[in-house]
């Protein structure tokens, strides 16, 4: 059972439903030790007090305010609740939106909503609701010291919380130099868009998450272990210093004819011209 990163309850009208939120990443990473490359010894950090210079535990430290320069307002985790105990308890359903109206930039993060024994009956009609209605719930909910706008879908058999960035937070892409909805302006022909339907059609698949994996991070595994195995395990690789070619930037691209050959390409072998066979190759070790 993974840990339950907090406990509260959805509300929406008067229905009250019992949750606890955790958390739906499980991220291929590497516990990286910073080393000093003359000894190959661990480089730590130290905790310490900037007026006095000595070292500060754990035990000793409060988080605080700086409200003008140099003085402080100590906040403790029992201030960050008392400051709104409802909000900080509660996923509150404000609205609900159709299930494609939300653009996918406005996507933060998400968690996994599961009910209590007390909320079973709740979630189920919630979850059936939101899926028969091809609805998602927008609400507030406070993790940890912060208020998020979140996102409530179903997914299967579970409620899926997804918090949202706010419209503030996203830059205009006003800014950016981008082609308009009139493709005629950059040249793009009907034969051309024709082709390129012809080749995603051809890629087209049912989304199937399990079929894709980090390769990179099983190459990376597969580098170590064989350091691991001849022994090299305190070589520092220096810069090769080769660059990858890049086309010249005044170069012309025949674009219905890439086109052409990636469409020719995918029906004759299955996959378009250019594309990475998959690599069933496992490391020997468990991905993190």
């Amino acid at each position: 059972m993974p840990r339950v990163l907090w406990k509260g309850a959805i509300s929406f009208g008067l229905v009250h439903i019992p949750v606890g939120l955790y958390s739906t990443e499980k991220r291929n990473s590497f516990d990286l030790t910073m080393l000093d490359r003359r000894t190959m010894k661990p480089v730590g950090f130290k905790r310490y007090n900037k007026e006095t210079g000595e070292d500060v535990s754990w035990d000793d430290i409060v988080k605080g305010y700086e409200y003008e320069k140099g003085r402080y307002v100590v906040l403790t985790e029992e201030d960050f609740k008392r400051a709104n105990v409802e909000a900080t308890q509660t996923v509150d359903i404000l609205t609900f939106v159709g299930d494609g109206e939300i653009a996918p930039i406005y996507f933060e993060t998400p968690y996994y909503l599961a009910p209590d024994k007390r909320g079973l009956k709740g979630y189920t009609l919630l979850r059936e609701t939101l899926k028969q209605t091809r609805k998602i719930g927008i609400a507030n909910v406070v993790i940890r010291t912060r208020q998020y706008v979140a996102a409530l879908m179903p997914v299967g058999h579970v409620i899926v919380m997804n918090t949202l960035r706010y419209a503030n937070e996203l830059r205009s892409a006003d800014e950016l130099d981008v082609p308009s909805d009139n493709i005629k302006t950059v040249g793009v022909s009907s034969r051309e868009v024709d082709m390129a339907r012809r080749l995603v059609e051809g890629m087209s698949d049912k989304w199937k998450p399990e079929a894709f994996h980090d390769t990179y991070h099983e190459d990376l595994m597969a580098l170590i272990e064989k350091r691991v195995a001849a022994g090299q395990t305190e070589v520092v690789t220096e810069p090769s210093g080769e660059e990858e070619e890049q086309p010249a930037k005044g170069d012309v691209i025949d674009l219905m004819a890439l086109l052409k050959r990636s469409v020719e390409a995918k029906e004759k072998t299955g996959r378009p011209a250019g594309q990475q066979k998959a690599r069933g190759r496992k490391s020997g070790r468990k991905a993190a």
